[in-house]
């Protein structure tokens, strides 16, 4: 019967890890829609957040099932409950892809990010990419080291974020109010991206030690 359980419980690491896998798909189409203006591909990303809202259903209701049936002692207790939280976070990322590639059909034809950002926004997405896998591997293989890698990941992200308030609190700046409230949302899309993933990590972190690693000063 524990065998079973502990199957289960294993299931839903997996599909998880499937969580990740779409936020991550989303967020590289999510960003090429954007500087490439490119209409299907936005679409996309917003149909597809359907089946990461599925998923975490799916999760939900396995999860609450175990809960009723298993009466899971305290360990297991812990991984479904931190499970469920992480689950959350999962879905709150193919969310904010999908924020992303909205933002890219309210300007088509147009990309909404000018021409001299668009580096920065591509390094951004590439960093949420990197954060997402990495998201995926700390969640199957429990592995503490690529977990405190995402704490880095972020540090970077961050960076990024700042740069993009340099160049529009610049008084040269001459994109105008609305690109620079484009450029603004869709900065603190990729940083919460990356914060979700820093916050699963840190409920890996959890699990694997029963302790929760201390907050870092920019975490929000």
């Amino acid at each position: 019967m524990r065998e079973q359980f502990h199957g289960e419980l294993a299931s839903l690491s997996e599909q998880m890890v499937e969580m990740t896998q779409l936020a991550g798909s989303a967020i590289n189409r999510a960003t090429r829609a954007l500087l490439d203006a490119d209409l299907v591909l936005a679409e996309s990303v917003i149909t597809a957040d359907e089946e990461l809202d599925r998923i975490q259903a799916a999760i939900e209701e396995k999860s609450l099932e175990l809960l009723a049936r298993q009466q899971p002692v305290a360990t297991d207790l812990r991984t479904i409950v931190t499970g469920l939280r992480m689950t959350a976070d999962l879905e709150r990322m193919g969310d904010l892809a999908r924020h992303v590639a909205k933002l890219a059909r309210l300007r088509y034809p147009a990309s909404p990010i000018p021409a001299q950002l668009h580096s920065t926004i591509l390094e951004m997405g590439q960093v949420a990419e990197r954060v997402v896998a990495k998201t995926g591997s700390v969640i199957a293989g429990r592995d503490l080291v690529m977990a405190s890698e995402l704490e880095q990941d972020d540090d970077q992200m961050d960076r990024l974020h700042r740069e993009l308030f340099t160049v529009l609190l610049d008084p040269n700046w001459d994109g105008g109010v609305e690109a620079a409230v484009d450029v603004t949302l869709c900065g603190r899309f990729y940083e919460r991206f990356a914060d979700h993933a820093v916050s699963v990590a840190r409920r890996v972190t959890f699990l694997v030690t029963g302790e929760r690693p201390p907050v870092p000063h920019h975490a929000s």
